[in-house]
């Protein structure tokens, strides 16, 4: 036959489990992390460039003009072709008037940048000119700016170039004009490309030229949720979802500056989602101060 039990040794054995559970009897809620694990972090401070773009095309600084000081003069021979690097008095080319020889020499150093001069064409004063040489092989990146930008531009400001063809290159603000197109609203900036890379004319460019620091609250742009409630970033307070509205700055490295919604120190969701929602209970992970 199947033993019975008793309704006392029914009870007996209902204490006897309440007692090896105090906590539980003394009626404290169950310690086991509740919701879901969330990777979080501290928003810090984090100082961001201002930048300014320009966006424009490769010219020579100053381009000089090389023709005979007289007239009736032909080619006779031709020492130099576009393109070549000449020295101050180099000699370019030798005239002839059937008589006599005249030698055309660079009156500055630089590039070759343009040649006209053919062997047994006519060369004069005030026609066209024979060669036209790039003075010391110095380019500007000519490029307009909006005006809201041109007040924060200054000369010997530093400048990061990218040119079509030619890669990166280092610069300065070397010129602003002090005129803004009146229809378009654009100011007319010089930068000076630095180095002794050959450039090609009118090769198309663009320069970010660094105008200030700001430094502030910054959290990575995978905390930033854009949503239809506007731009928001997930707090975990209290073990909890908090969704804070926020303004937003530069940005620059994946860092996205906060100008007001979360303090430095605040714990946020790493990569916020749509899938948490305020209030929700969840277990921050990566980050020994979150609570």
């Amino acid at each position: 036959m199947t033993p019975r039990f008793s309704r006392s040794s029914a009870l007996a054995s209902a204490l006897l489990l309440l007692a090896a559970s105090p906590a539980l009897a003394a009626g404290e809620p169950d310690a086991t992390p509740r919701g879901a694990a969330v990777t979080v972090l501290k928003a810090s401070k984090f100082c961001f460039d201002n930048i300014a773009e320009v966006t424009g095309f490769v010219l020579p600084r100053d381009e000089q003009q090389v023709r005979p000081e007289r007239f009736g003069l032909k080619v006779a021979e031709v020492k130099v072709d576009a393109g070549d690097n000449v020295t101050a008095g180099q000699q370019l080319a030798r005239l002839t008037d059937g008589a006599n020889s005249i030698n055309v020499t660079a009156p500055v150093a630089g590039t070759i940048s343009a040649s006209t001069a053919v062997v047994g064409a006519p060369a004069s004063a005030k026609g066209e000119a024979l060669f036209s040489i790039i003075a010391k092989s110095e380019y500007d990146l000519v490029g307009l700016v909006p005006t809201r930008d041109i007040a924060r531009l200054k000369t010997e400001q530093t400048a990061r170039i990218r040119i079509s063809g030619a890669g990166d290159l280092d610069g300065k603000v070397r010129l602003i004009a002090p005129t803004v197109e009146p229809n378009s609203q654009l100011g007319r900036v010089f930068v000076g490309i630095a180095g002794d890379k050959r450039l090609l004319v009118n090769s198309s460019g663009r320069a970010q030229i660094k105008t200030g620091q700001s430094c502030g609250v910054a959290v990575p742009l995978t905390a930033i949720l854009y949503s239809t409630a506007g731009t928001v970033v997930q707090v975990v307070r209290g073990g909890r979802v908090e969704t804070r509205r926020v303004e937003t700055g530069l940005m620059s490295a994946g860092q996205v500056e906060i100008r007001d919604g979360v303090q430095d120190g605040d714990i946020v969701v790493a990569r916020a989602g749509a899938l948490l929602r305020e209030g929700d209970p969840v277990r921050p992970v990566g980050n020994a101060d979150a609570k």
